[in-house]
């Protein structure tokens, strides 16, 4: 059963997603998975729920399927009196669209006539009113409409001051009626005469037109023409790519990854304005540009497609700050963590517009600038984006911490993360016994990316920028930072070394899978290296599907807590990769299977975290709570995998 089939069926498509029930409705219900058509953080529909002759019908299969959904209803029948008819519903988006068809068939062998009602609704909510928090905000001077149009468009419109929003819907045959429901809401009513055995159809199709003037979406014919064009685009993706013949299992999920990568990618700008695509970080609540994410993801892809590393450089490059805002956590050269073009980050209501609060974002925008330098040998990126990745060096050096305090430091951010690298809830950094900092913090993994984008900055800097000054300048830091770190974070009593240093250096010493990461990033010697590398693949970390985020048995481990117990695809794809740079090449093949074969049971497709629950006690992955049901780092995850074990 996928993990779907007890909550919201999700359909993704670029900056666009539809959340529906089994029955493929849309009730605006609020909760911590709120339902609705999606598009740049705004709700474009906020009802739609079908009747026939007035009643609500059964679901007799509900919504299932990848680039359409499909649903099969009826009215409330009886052993001995069977359904009069059925309802096929057949759903897709298509970025800044939602198409339907609803098939109504007779079981009867007389005529039939019936009343199909669909009740159509938006009420425009940012995704930032609709989390569990339940937080509200003010909105002076909001406007909205709906109004039939000269075409027969039903239209919902919504504007405050400069930002605006608008929903059409069409739909044929037109409806005989619409109908105000006193709510706000619009009913589409369809009188239907069906012939003895025969059916009837009806086919709707929504526009959204959002804020930031983008071309208006081309709505597709039908469902079906949506999922021809999904699937074209996901070949496309997929093409050229070699999905690990001598491995099928692994292959396949290479193969779902690609073609969920496929649907992810959003709009950006690059540094002169042009187009771009990018790997969104995933739906339902990150369906937009987020640094670290489209970082990794395009990392792992880059042996197999670089095409996105090329994208999304150009994309963080544009966005790269340039002044100092305390709002938004911005200082010069730092990379972007987080993009938004909802309502509330347009009139700085949430600071997401353009969010910096990364420690990490930064320094992997340098690891990618040069493993994709030296993966392509293209060196028109590292040229044109010199600038840029010398301002994030002098921003690592001064406002990142490196010059004074000898490492990255981060902080928690108030109205926004709690932590800054990539475990940012609450309470995931902590020492094993739960105990939490209370000031600035000096994470394990962030040392890592510094290390790695110091030195292959350097490399950039006597390869293509013809400045060796530089360069040792570089290296010097570098091996000065391995030294610290070695000294300072080693636990000699654990053989490992800590999560973090608090504002005072003391250790905070939970044991912890960030130091997979530093394995991928080079930073311990080879023997240490080692050493962490099998201790992590020991009972205590690896779940059986994959290595937890904290060691079980420490006072601090949940295993429902997602970063302090729970199962991550991307941090194990790292660590898989760092355990391969080591030479354990025995311990990467037991991680890849592990993960593999979680994937298997969810249709070859990885989640973004699973629970830490140790698979001896249940035959399947459990899937942890509130993920998101499509990820790109874990939809990446696998062609990273081919990559630590190097089948072919």
């Amino acid at each position: 059963m996928n993990r779907e089939d007890t909550g919201r069926r999700t359909l993704v498509h670029g900056s666009s997603f539809a959340a529906v029930d089994a029955a493929g409705d849309i009730t605006g219900a609020r909760g911590t998975a709120p339902d609705g058509l999606f598009v740049r953080d705004a709700r474009h529909l906020s009802r739609w729920q079908l009747t026939v002759d007035g009643r609500v019908p059964q679901v007799l299969a509900p919504a299932a399927g990848s680039g359409t959904l499909r649903s099969v209803l009826s009215p409330h029948g009886s052993r001995t009196e069977p359904p009069a008819y059925t309802l096929f519903r057949e759903q897709a988006v298509v970025d800044g669209s939602f198409v339907e068809t609803v098939r109504l068939l007779s079981n009867r062998q007389g005529p039939l006539t019936v009343r199909l009602a669909l009740t159509v609704d938006a009420d425009f909510s940012d995704q930032f009113e609709l989390r569990a928090d339940h937080r509200t905000y003010s909105k002076p001077g909001a406007v909205r409409g709906r109004e039939l149009t000269e075409d027969g468009a039903l239209e919902f419109r919504y504007r405050r001051g400069d930002w605006q929003a608008r929903t059409a819907v069409t739909a044929e045959p037109a409806p005989d009626a619409v109908e105000e429901t006193g709510t706000g809401a619009r009913r589409l009513v369809w009188r239907l005469d069906c012939e003895p055995g025969g059916g009837a159809e009806v086919t709707l199709r929504v526009r959204a037109l959002g804020n930031g003037g983008l071309t208006p979406p081309v709505v597709p014919d039908s469902p079906r023409e949506a999922a021809r064009l999904l699937a074209e685009e996901a070949a496309d993706y997929t093409e050229g790519v070699a999905l690990a013949a001598g491995w099928p299992e692994l292959g396949a999920a290479c193969a779902r990854g690609l073609a969920d990568l496929a649907a992810l990618q959003v709009p950006a700008a690059g540094p002169d304005g042009e187009p771009l695509r990018v790997p969104a970080a995933g739906a339902p609540w990150f369906q937009t540009l987020l640094g670290r994410d489209a970082l990794f993801t395009s990392l792992f892809l880059l042996p197999y497609r670089p095409e996105p590393a090329a994208a999304t450089l150009a994309a963080l490059a544009a966005a790269q700050a340039t002044e100092e805002t305390a709002a938004r956590v911005a200082q010069p050269g730092k990379i972007v963590h987080e993009v938004r073009h909802g309502e509330l980050a347009h009139f700085g209501q949430v600071p997401f517009g353009r969010y910096y609060g990364s420690v990490d974002a930064t320094p992997l925008f340098l690891v990618l600038l040069g493993a994709y330098t030296e993966r392509t040998g293209d060196r028109t990126a590292a040229r044109r984006l010199e600038k840029q990745a010398r301002a994030a060096v002098t921003w690592m050096l001064d406002h990142g911490g490196l010059t004074s305090r000898g490492y990255l430091v981060h902080r928690a951010d108030e109205g926004g993360l709690a932590h800054q690298n990539w475990r940012d809830t609450p309470g995931a950094i902590c020492a094993a016994d739960g105990t939490r900092p209370s000031g600035p913090v000096l994470t394990a993994g962030a040392q890592g990316y510094a290390y790695d984008a110091l030195r292959r900055t350097a490399r950039l800097s006597r390869q293509v920028w013809d400045d060796p000054v530089y360069a040792d300048l570089l290296d010097q830091t570098a091996t000065d930072l391995r030294d610290r770190f070695q000294r300072d974070f080693w636990m000699p009593e654990h053989s490992f070394p800590a999560l973090a240093l608090d504002e005072d250096g003391r250790r905070l010493d939970a044991l912890a899978s960030d130091a997979g990461h530093l394995l991928w990033s080079g930073l311990l010697d080879k023997e240490w290296g080692e050493s962490v590398g099998r201790r992590l693949l020991a009972p205590d970390f690896f779940s059986g599907w994959g290595v937890r985020t904290l060691a079980a048995g420490q006072a601090a481990y949940h295993p429902l807590a997602y970063h302090r117990g729970a199962v991550w695809p991307h941090d194990n794809a790292l660590l898989a990769l760092g355990l391969a740079r080591y030479g354990l090449h025995d311990e990467a093949l037991r991680l890849a299977h592990g993960l593999t074969e979680a994937a298997a049971h969810e249709d070859h497709r990885l989640p973004e975290v699973l629970a830490g629950y140790e698979r001896t006690r249940h035959p399947l992955p459990v899937a942890a709570p509130y993920a998101c049901v499509r990820e790109s780092r874990s939809a990446a995850a696998p062609l990273a995998l081919l990559t630590a074990v190097g089948v072919g």
